[in-house]
Formats: C-alpha cells, structure tokens, sequence
C-alpha cells in the first residue's frame, strides 16, 4: 500500500500529455507530479499551474535548471538568463525546488575545477534571485559516466561541496539512487545534507545492465535491478527528510505501453520496493 508521498516525475510516463497525467493520477489517488520544463512550456506555465491546481496535484520539483559550465561569457550570460526563466516558471507552478544539472565539460576542456568553480560562481548569481521566489536549487549529481558531456558534479560529496557555501535553504541537493547507488561514501554524505537540512529532492530509480544505446533512457523500473531502494529510504529518513519520494524513470520500453498501465506498475512497485 501507498504511504502517501509517491510522486510521479512527468518522464516517467513521457507518452502522456499533461492532462493525460493529471487525469491518470487523480484516479490512481497520487497527488503529487514532478514537472519538465519542456513540455510544460508546450502546454502553458500558467495553463499548467491551474491544471494541476484545479485538480488537486501539487508539483514536487521542476526540471531542469543548470548548465553552468561554459567558457564563453555570452553562453554563460545565456545561462543565467534561461535559469532565473526556470526559477520563474517553478514559482508559477509553485514548486519550491529547482532541479539543477550542472553541466560537463566545455569542448577541448579537462579541467574539472575550474567547471566546479563556474557552477559556483553561477549559483551565487542565482541563489538571492531563487530566494526572492521562495524557490530552493537543488544541485543533482549525475553518474560519473556522464562527466564529460552532462554534469561534472558526480557525487553527493561533490554536490555538498558547492552547495554548503550557500544558505540551506537556498541550495542544497537531490539525492537520487540511480546516480548514487555504487557510492560506498553515499551513506555518509546522505547524513551530511540531511545534517544540514540540504536533501532537496529524494528520486528514485533503478539500475539496469547493460545499459542501451544513448544511455540516458537506462534507468530501470522499480525492483528490476542493482539498488535497494529501503536501504537508501532508511538513511534520507533517518536524517528527519519526511518529504516526497519522486519516481523519475526514463526508459523506452515503459514510454512504448500503455501509460495507466505504467503508472499502476510504478505505484506497486513503489510499495513493494521503496516503503
């Protein structure tokens, strides 16, 4: 049985529209949906907003802000003017967190630091302004498999690291399994942003072999892979974390059937694996 806090993130079930969503989770008796930017965009912000809120739903997160890391100072000027855009739309969709992939590697670049260094500089841009909207950054570290191209902050440790430099209740992270499962240092750290009141956003996902073509859409449903989704919910609750648990999934074969069928496969699975 459901505990009441199982979101589901919009990519989850990709081949519904956002009505499509809505109407499939308030008959499923789920109330809460984290939302992309994209498609939410395509339909209306504001459109969306009073979807959802005439419908009961309430939005757990938006995605995505970030890509922080460029050299050149008009993309990084573009950058910052698409994120305070992505920070206005979760406070119309009224989401208090920001999900934030950082960016990889700028073309012929090695340099990890100084990548870092410029997610840094651009949170500290940004931060006042996301506060003034009552809106949270959660800096989301991603697989190192996707280091070079996505996001250079790989580790929760990593994330804590530029995000301790800013107010708790301004930047903190996502802790995400699918990320973060192979991570024999992910307990503690898991500790150290629920110390500091940092665990922003708490996404589940599974880990599946071997990874497809593109491997973006490898996140696996629920219970059919490598990650033991009560062990990561024991160490996010112990902390005090008692917010919701967003099920992101990108994954070919789930967008390729039926999407009610999908959504009561995540909510059993949810129940079965995670609660």
């Amino acid at each position: 049985m459901s505990d009441g806090r199982l979101s589901i993130n919009q990519e989850t079930i990709k081949q519904w529209s956002l009505p499509e969503l809505t109407e499939g989770c308030v008959e499923a008796g789920i109330d809460k949906v984290g939302l992309w930017r994209a498609p939410v965009q395509e339909y209306g912000v504001e459109r969306t907003a009073r979807l959802l809120a005439d419908s009961g739903i309430s939005v757990t997160s938006l995605c995505r802000g970030g890509f922080f890391t460029a050299l050149d100072p008009a993309e990084r000027a573009r950058a910052l003017d698409d994120n305070r855009a992505a920070i206005d739309e979760a406070a119309a969709l009224s989401t208090d967190t920001l999900v934030l992939v950082s960016g990889g590697l700028p073309a012929g670049s090695k340099d990890l630091h100084g990548a870092r260094e410029r997610i840094a500089d651009a949170l500290g841009r940004l931060a006042p302004y996301a506060a003034e909207r009552g809106v949270r950054l959660a800096i989301e570290p991603l697989h190192p498999m996707f280091a070079s191209d996505r996001c250079v902050v790989s580790t929760l440790s990593q994330a804590l690291d530029i995000a301790e430099r800013f107010p708790a209740d301004q930047v903190g992270v996502v802790v995400d399994t699918y990320h973060i499962w192979w991570d024999d240092q992910a307990p503690a750290q898991i500790a150290r942003a629920g110390a500091g009141g940092r665990i922003h956003s708490f996404q589940l996902a599974d880990w599946i072999t071997p990874l497809p073509a593109g491997v973006l859409v490898g996140r696996g449903q629920l219970g059919d892979g490598a990650v033991d989704f009560r062990a990561f919910r024991t160490l996010v609750e112990a902390t005090g974390f008692d917010g919701p648990v967003e099920v992101e999934i990108f994954n070919e074969d789930l967008w390729a059937r039926d999407g009610a069928e999908v959504l009561a496969e995540v909510a059993s699975r949810y129940a079965e694996h995670a609660c």
